[in-house]
C-alpha cells in the first residue's frame, strides 16, 4: 500500500509540473496574444503587460520544472507558491467570467487550446487539489543544497522569457529614401471580369479618400496567423482610442471571416474586401502589410510587433508638415 501511494504521489507531481509546463508553453505560440490579452483584460499599459506576461510565463515554466524535479524547497515553498499562484488565476478567471461572459479565451492555454473561464476553473480546481495532496503527504528530493538550487532556479526560470522574448522598441521601420505614393484606384474601382467568382458586387470600398490625412492601412488575409494576430493588436488599440485611423484591407471576397471575426474581435474597425489579384499586387503575398499612410504618401511600416499605440498617437498628433514627411 506504501508503495502504491508513493507511485500514485509522483504521478500526481509529474501531472502537476507537467501541466505547469504545457500552459507556458502554449503562451509563447506566440507570445504576443497572451500580452494582448492582459491589456484587454486587465487593462495594463501596452510595456507593462508584455513585462508581466514573460514573468508568469516564466514563473510558470520555474514551478512546473521544479515540481516535476521534486524540488519543493524549504517548507515545500515550490508547492505553495503554486498554490498561490492558482488561486490567484482562478479570482482572475471568476472576474472575468462576471465582466466578459463565459464565451472568451482565458488566455490560459494562449491561443493553442480556446478555454472558457468556467472550464479553466474546473482545471484549476483539480490542480489546486493535486497540490494540496502533494504539500500534506509528498517528499522532495533531499541533498546538501536541495534548498538553494530550488531558489535559484525559481529565479532564473522566472526571467528567462525576457531575455528569450526581446520585448519590441515599438518603432515603425520610417521611410526615409525612396518614398512612395499609395496607388489607391484598385481600392476605389471594381474589378470587371469574366470568372463567376468575381461577378458579384464590388465590396465596400472606403466611404472616405485614404489620400487626405493620416492612415494606418493593414493589409490582411484572413487565414494568415499574423495577420490574425495583427488585426487583434489593432482592435485592443481601436477600443483604447476610438480615434485611430485604423483601416483593414481583407484579402478575398468568397472566404467567410466568421473564425476571422471571432479570434480578433476587430470588428470596432473599418474594413473592405478585396479581390485576390489586386491584394496580392499590393502585398507580393507577403502579409500582413502595415502601412503608414500621410496624405497618400507611405512614410512608414510596422508589423504587429512594432505597432505601438503611443506611437501612433504621437504621429497622429504630429502637423503635417508635407506629402514627404516621413514623421
Amino acid at each position: 500500500m506504501r508503495f502504491l501511494r508513493k507511485v500514485l504521489l509522483i504521478i500526481i507531481s509529474f501531472a502537476t509540473g507537467g501541466m505547469f509546463l504545457y500552459s507556458a508553453y502554449t503562451k509563447v505560440r506566440p507570445i504576443q496574444p497572451f500580452e494582448y490579452t492582459i491589456v484587454e483584460h486587465l487593462h495594463l499599459p501596452w510595456f507593462i503587460a508584455s513585462i508581466f506576461a514573460r514573468l508568469m510565463i516564466g514563473l510558470e515554466t520555474a514551478l512546473g520544472a521544479l515540481v516535476v524535479l521534486h524540488l519543493f524547497g524549504k517548507n515545500k515553498l515550490i508547492l505553495k507558491l503554486a498554490l498561490a499562484l492558482l488561486v490567484l488565476f482562478s479570482i482572475y478567471l471568476i472576474w472575468l467570467w462576471a465582466t466578459a461572459g463565459n464565451e472568451v479565451n482565458c488566455g490560459c492555454f494562449g491561443d493553442y487550446i480556446w478555454m472558457t473561464p468556467s472550464a479553466s476553473l474546473i482545471k484549476n480546481a483539480v490542480l489546486l487539489a493535486f497540490v494540496a495532496i502533494l504539500i500534506k503527504w509528498h517528499a522532495q528530493l533531499t541533498f546538501k543544497w536541495t534548498n538553494h538550487l530550488s531558489l535559484l532556479l525559481l529565479f532564473v526560470g522566472t526571467v528567462l522569457p525576457l531575455i528569450l522574448f526581446p520585448i519590441s522598441s515599438g518603432k515603425p521601420s520610417w521611410v526615409k529614401k525612396d518614398k512612395f505614393r499609395l496607388e489607391l484606384t484598385p481600392l476605389y474601382n471594381p474589378i470587371k471580369d469574366d470568372t463567376a467568382a468575381l461577378r458579384v458586387p464590388y465590396p465596400d470600398k472606403p466611404a472616405f479618400d485614404l489620400s487626405k490625412g493620416k492612415y494606418i492601412v493593414a493589409f490582411l488575409s484572413p487565414s494568415c496567423e499574423h495577420c490574425r494576430i495583427a488585426a487583434r493588436k489593432m482592435s485592443i488599440m481601436k477600443k483604447n482610442n476610438p480615434s485611430l485611423p485604423f483601416f483593414m484591407i481583407i484579402g478575398g471576397i468568397a472566404s467567410d471571416l466568421t473564425d476571422f471575426w471571432k479570434y480578433t474581435n476587430s470588428g470596432n474597425i473599418l474594413y473592405m474586401r478585396l479581390h485576390r489579384d489586386p491584394f496580392l499586387d499590393y502585398t507580393g503575398g507577403m502579409f500582413p502589410q502595415i502601412l503608414w499612410i500621410n496624405n497618400g504618401w507611405v512614410v512608414a511600416k510596422s508589423n504587429y510587433n512594432t505597432l505601438n499605440q503611443p506611437e501612433i498617437e504621437k504621429w497622429i498628433q504630429a502637423s503635417n508638415l508635407d506629402t514627404n514627411s516621413t514623421h
